[in-house]
């Protein structure tokens, strides 16, 4: 198949990490050609979308890890696959890469569908499911957010639209600093902020399940360094092998229809105690870890479902 990958600079990822490369690897060893752009080389124009970028060869070699051709400008319409794999924030650039690639519905698979990307954002999809989170409120209100607090007491408050631990914040029973972070955000952006009650069995761990076509494939734990709050591996999180239980199952068979339906083929949740605190679509990460702890491929069933889909129609 002909695959196109619009994702931030190839050059800069970790290739031991990054699920992207290592996606990219599994295609070209199933003989499928690649193609890589970054999202600002996304265009569309007289009903066509084009991107200019490079045709792209990969290999697990630090430092000499793609080889990218002379750059060329495509119509997208006419590769079997491309994949959404930017990073987030979650602002108005990545959303109007969602809308243009609207444009590709029939024509190539667009892995995770764009539209329900743009209308599932992680911390809000979850919304959906009240039943599997902790509690939880979105407000830009200071009086609502004061409210929770109130309630709960220890709370945990992020960015609605963040990623990688940026942001993130626990502000215990005793801790006046909510109206000085809710400022603080007011300044940078006018969104809302999420705020859940803390989960003590985040000390544990935080779980990421990566869910192929709505199906677990397996998992890793993430568990925060000493005196950290966060747990993820942007922040220096550690990865350990982490099983299935009984809950993470049903969260999973609750989810996973929606997922299915709705194009969403390579989904990564967190986990932490029996609670699910997020669904993440945009860029999820954890195949290289849950890969090398499990000797799986996760990678090659992502690809399963992909080609499956191709064959199927889309």
């Amino acid at each position: 198949m002909s695959v196109a990958i619009q994702m931030d600079p190839i050059q800069a990822v970790d290739i031991d990490a990054d699920s992207t490369f290592r996606l990219a690897e599994e295609a070209q060893a199933r003989g499928h050609e690649l193609f890589v752009y970054t999202p600002d080389r996304l265009a569309w124009q007289n009903g066509r979308v084009l991107a200019r970028g490079s045709d792209l060869k990969v290999q697990r070699v630090r430092g000499d890890h793609a080889h990218l051709g002379e750059t060329r400008e495509v119509d997208l319409a006419e590769f079997d696959v491309v994949w959404l794999r930017q990073d987030p924030p979650f602002d108005m650039g990545y959303i109007t890469t969602t809308h243009l690639l609207d444009g590709l519905a029939g024509k190539a698979l667009v892995v995770n569908d764009p539209f329900w990307v743009r209308n599932y954002p992680e911390k809000l999809l979850v919304l959906q499911f009240p039943d599997l989170i902790p509690p939880t409120v979105i407000a830009r209100d200071l009086a609502a957010l004061r409210a929770f607090k109130a309630e709960h007491g220890d709370i945990i408050v992020k960015p609605l639209f963040g990623n990688g631990g940026a942001g993130v914040f626990r502000l215990r029973q005793d801790d006046g600093n909510l109206a000085s972070l809710h400022e603080l955000f007011s300044g940078i952006n006018r969104e809302p902020l999420i705020a859940q009650k803390y989960l003590p069995a985040v000390s544990k761990g935080d779980k990421r399940i990566i869910l192929v076509d709505g199906e677990p494939a397996g998992a890793i734990n993430r568990v925060p360094q000493t005196g950290e709050t966060r747990s993820n591996m942007h922040v220096g999180g550690r990865a350990e092998k982490s099983e299935l239980t009984e809950r993470d199952r049903e969260i999973c068979a609750a989810i996973g229809p929606t997922l299915r339906e709705k194009g969403q083929v390579f989904v990564g949740i967190d986990v932490i105690g029996d609670y699910l605190t997020e669904i993440n679509l945009t860029s999820p990460t954890g195949i290289q870890e849950m890969e090398r702890f499990d000797g799986s491929n996760v990678a090659g069933a992502i690809w399963d479902a992909i080609e499956r889909r191709v064959a199927e129609g889309g």
